[in-house]
């Protein structure tokens, strides 16, 4: 029997595609535009959804053999519908496949860029669609691609600089996601090279980093060559790479919400840029159209008609899935949308479909089982901790450096809020959307990573508090204290102060006073550093949000390695100077972009 020339993997895709597109009705074509959390059995196999949002997975914590069951289960639901679609099952594995317990968490992006180094950062991709694909897996929602510009935006960790060029060379990730296409393969079409590697997404076209006043989900307000220039500049590097899909940002531009711009989107993005993939909706963000007009929920009829026509394809978690498709099909019937528009974008999801290989490799790879969290993954993920370390200070006098620490030290002190909170150092986007504290994961903390560095005679005393009486016993050789940001995520947690707080300052200082003193801060973005405590301490270290793997601290500030991270943001020295712009006659920060001290060297400066 003849294979159905959609099913016919030695057919062209463009082929395949066609075929299956007439082959559709209207009601399925609207279903592959469909992406919400898991829906009922029934709706999977009557074709109403094309993928599904997998991040909350199969129950809270749950092991990736436990996801790929579940996977499996909705692919094989989605299997047999009229004409046997299946699924793209989406998460944000944005620092690894992190919604899983016991894979790999590699540092956030912030501290990626610090490392400077594009084919760490495609191992970085490659590791994570392997343990992704263990699991079902077959669509990641990264890379963040967005340029920051003002620190207060909540999200600024998953941008890896305020810089487009360096943006664009971390951009490499998505050679590590999709795989190395063919030389011949053409420009922006997409491109996956096989099972072991998923669909990646540009993500968040374009400005999300530019809003003013950092705020989420705000407006950027700048001259369109400005945004070309910046922060449209890496969405060049993606789509060289061919990027399969883009995700419309929350923000507006110039007063416009870019969900609904169709100038961006379809004019510059599909047209003039050749991007062949899909765009895809953030999540309800067809809903945020014109939500605060109705308090009780979108207006599809409104919602869907300015969001499909401006060049959205597939719809991310409408509020209301059956009310999102039934007025969309109103509106085709209508012709408020064009049945052309539908066409174009189910054109575009089953060409990723196909590219990606999910007709003929639907189900999860349970031979990758054992490479999630393997050790392999971890030294990579060990080797970008240490990559990103920026070391900021080092020695009240430069001639009598603090660092590095002696592994044999008869006595040192532990303290801090982070030195022992594996979830702290991990941040948000890690088994939970907005993160946790403890032991959440399987990892390593930066005290577990001290004590398997020192020497066996080496006494190690961890304090997240000293108190009086630890401190005055005077037989400390040096104090390590780590302290930071508590995990947050987009609009949750929005903090307007980026300061140590108050009580973890006087801890600080007065630790300081007694001990020579390493500060390690693990934050997703500069925070403010009063001066009094800068003079105090001996040492100082940006670790960003290293993940899992503690060690690739002490792997340099107890010499093993040195430091090669260079800022990738300005670090500012007050909140009232933000944003920064490095090429502005007031730029004054306390440490430029790009600042960086080295053991080997006294301080390399200003480099991209």
């Amino acid at each position: 029997m003849e294979t159905e020339g959609y099913k016919n993997p030695s057919m062209p895709i463009e082929y395949r595609v066609r075929d299956l597109i007439g082959r559709m009705s209207l009601k399925e074509k609207i279903g592959q535009m469909t992406m919400p959390f898991p829906p009922a059995t029934a709706a999977l196999r009557d074709g109403s959804v094309g993928g599904v949002n997998a991040g909350r997975g199969p129950c809270h914590s749950a092991p990736v053999k436990d996801w790929a069951d579940k996977a499996d289960e909705l692919q094989q639901a989605a299997l047999q519908s009229r004409l046997g679609i299946p699924l793209i099952l989406g998460v944000d594995a944005v620092h690894g496949h992190n919604n899983a317990y016991g894979t790999t968490i590699f540092p956030h992006n912030v501290g990626l860029g610090a490392t400077r180094d594009a084919e760490l950062i495609r191992r970085i991709g490659a590791a994570t669609a392997l343990e992704a694909r263990a699991g079902g897996i077959n669509y990641t929602f990264a890379p963040c691609v967005a340029v920051v510009k003002d620190l207060r935006w909540n999200r600024c960790y998953e941008s890896y600089s305020e810089v487009p060029e360096i943006v664009g060379k971390m951009a490499s990730i998505i050679t590590g996601l999709q795989g190395l296409p063919p030389a011949e393969h053409t420009k922006g079409h997409p491109f996956v090279a096989g099972r072991n590697n998923v669909i990646a997404c540009a993500k968040h076209f374009v400005g999300d980093g530019g809003t003013e006043g950092g705020k989420n989900e705000g407006d950027t307000r700048i001259s369109n060559d400005k945004l070309e220039m910046v922060h449209m500049a890496p969405y060049l590097d993606c789509i060289s790479q061919n990027v399969c899909t883009v995700m419309a940002s929350f923000s507006s531009y110039n007063g416009q919400k870019m969900h609904s711009n169709k100038f961006l989107l379809t004019d510059v993005l599909k047209n003039k840029l050749g991007f062949k993939g899909f765009v895809i909706s953030d999540w309800e963000g067809i809903d945020k159209l014109k939500e605060n007009e109705n308090p009780e929920g979108a207006d599809y009829r409104v919602c869907a008609a300015l969001g499909i026509n401006a060049g959205i394809d597939m719809v991310l978690g409408p509020r209301d899935v059956v009310k999102f498709q039934d007025d969309l099909m109103s509106l085709v019937e209508a012709g408020e949308v064009p049945i052309s528009r539908i066409n174009d974008a189910v054109e575009r999801i089953l060409r990723v479909k196909f590219a990606a290989g999910i007709f003929e490799h639907p189900f999860s790879d349970r031979s990758l089982l054992d490479l999630v969290g393997c050790k392999l993954h971890r030294e990579i993920a060990r080797e970008a901790v240490r990559k990103s370390l920026v070391l900021l200070k080092n020695g009240k006098d430069p001639e009598k450096p603090l660092l590095p620490l002696d592994k044999n030290a008869r006595k040192i002190l532990v303290a801090g809020t982070h030195a022992d909170d594996l979830g702290y150092q991990c941040g948000a986007w890690t088994v939970r959307w907005i993160g946790d504290s403890g032991r959440t994961t399987i990892g390593t903390t930066i005290l577990d990573a001290i004590k398997q560095t020192v020497g066996p005679e080496t006494e190690v005393i961890f304090e997240q508090c000293p108190s009086v009486d630890t401190l005055s016993a005077h037989d400390f050789a040096f104090a390590i204290v780590a302290v930071g940001e508590t995990p947050y995520a987009e609009y949750i947690s929005s903090k307007t102060e980026l300061v140590i707080p108050s009580d973890l300052a006087d801890m600080i200082c007065s630790v300081a006073d007694r001990v020579p003193t390493l500060l390690a801060l693990i934050t997703g973005r500069p925070i403010e550093l009063k001066p009094e405590m800068l003079e105090k301490i001996d040492a100082l270290v940006a670790a960003w949000l290293p993940g899992t793997e503690g060690n690739g601290i002490t792997d340099v500030v107890f010499g093993d390695y040195d430091f090669v991270g260079r800022l990738p943001v300005s670090w500012f020295k007050r909140l009232d100077q933000l944003p920064m712009d490095p090429g502005a006659a007031s730029y004054d920060p306390l440490f430029p972009f790009g600042f960086g001290l080295t053991y080997n060297a006294k301080m390399k400066t200003n480099s991209i």
